[in-house]
């Protein structure tokens, strides 16, 4: 039997160490051995290493996830029959250097298939913010079962017409906005590069950020880390939220000024759900461990356990685009990373 030229590109994954076993199934695994000319269980950690230097030397693609070396001009030099880079996860910018665009890489990522369950993680924290689920939890715990005026108690809850400000239209807010269409809830926009027109399809009233700390009860914050976002829910924007609002953070923690949100934390005026913080571990002794009204999450928001297998399955089918000469359904385009995750 005469094989045809195998014209599957060779592919090599990057990555830290142990993410590749929980990145991909078996069955994905099988798939990208179909796809591509790779070693499935071979992972360069260290693209400086020698014992890739050959794997290197022969990639067209690379498969790349959390973890993957810098791809600087030596180890471009290394690579020279390198043509793409195709990421199975968010942000491209630990790894994608001026000098991938010089050479002209086309670059892919998972951003869209990771922002999904950010999005759910923050609709959830939505709408337990609003009907208080924790507050009332903490208070019938506290209470040990005895009688209490709920309805008292909890008069300003629920969410029928609530308005919930949205801090960036990113993939991750626009995600957010469109989970809120179904419920009975006002959305404002804070974001400087959406025009009215574009507020309107997508269903928000857009507003300036003082604005919308004024008037949200619940505040989510979407925006990209970039150094004119540092902080950008600082002093005014804190003071200005209502008592009982709740901030919450799945972005980055250097977004908020925690030392101004501390003070509100611990008076109880405001609550807070942090995925993320400044430092992103905060330091032992921190008060976001024990202030009853934060619920601090360990940046669990983005893809963890089975929603690897998503972000797998994007990758692979940007592959597959790839080995068609098809191109990619989510480029990553260099002059949108300027004001991007």
């Amino acid at each position: 039997m005469h094989h045809a030229t195998d014209n599957r590109p060779a592919t090599l994954l990057a990555m830290a160490p142990g993410i590749a076993e929980r990145l991909l199934s078996d069955d994905q695994r099988t798939r990208l051995a179909q796809l591509a000319r790779t070693d499935p269980h071979l992972v360069a950690h260290d693209l400086h290493a020698p014992e890739f230097a050959a794997a290197l030397a022969e990639a067209e693609v690379l498969l790349t996830c959390w973890g993957a070396t810098p791809l600087t001009p030596d180890v471009l030099a290394r690579a020279p029959k390198l043509r793409a880079v195709v990421h199975a996860a968010g942000s491209v910018k630990h790894h994608i250097t001026p000098a991938c665009w010089e050479r002209g890489l086309t670059v892919s990522s998972a951003a869209g298939a990771n922002a999904l369950p950010v999005a759910e993680y923050t609709l959830a924290a939505i709408l337990f913010a609003g009907k208080h689920v924790a507050r009332a939890a903490r208070t019938y715990r506290r209470l040990d079962g005895s009688g209490h005026d709920w309805r008292t108690d909890l008069h300003t809850s629920g969410n029928y017409r609530r308005t919930v400000g949205i801090v960036g239209a990113s993939r991750i807010g626009r995600r957010v906005i469109e989970l809120l269409a179904p419920f009975d809830v006002h959305t404002l926009l804070y974001d400087p590069y959406v025009t009215p027109a574009e507020a309107a399809r997508l269903g928000v009233e857009p507003t300036d950020l003082l604005t919308l700390c004024t008037r949200s009860t619940i505040v989510s914050v979407h925006a990209p880390q970039l150094p004119e976002t540092r902080h950008m829910i600082g002093a005014a924007q804190l003071a200005a939220m209502p008592d009982g609002a709740t901030l919450i953070n799945t972005s980055r923690g250097s977004l908020v000024d925690e030392s101004a949100l501390l003070p509100h934390l611990e008076s109880g005026r405001l609550d807070a759900v942090l995925d993320v913080t400044d430092p992103e571990v905060p330091p032992p002794g921190s008060p976001f461990y024990t202030l009853p009204n934060v619920l601090l999450t360990p940046h669990l928001a983005g893809s963890f356990g089975n929603e690897l297998h998503r972000m797998a399955d994007h990758a692979l089918a940007e592959l597959e685009r790839y080995a068609a000469r098809v191109p990619f359904a989510e480029a990553v385009r260099p002059d949108v990373l300027d004001h991007s995750a």
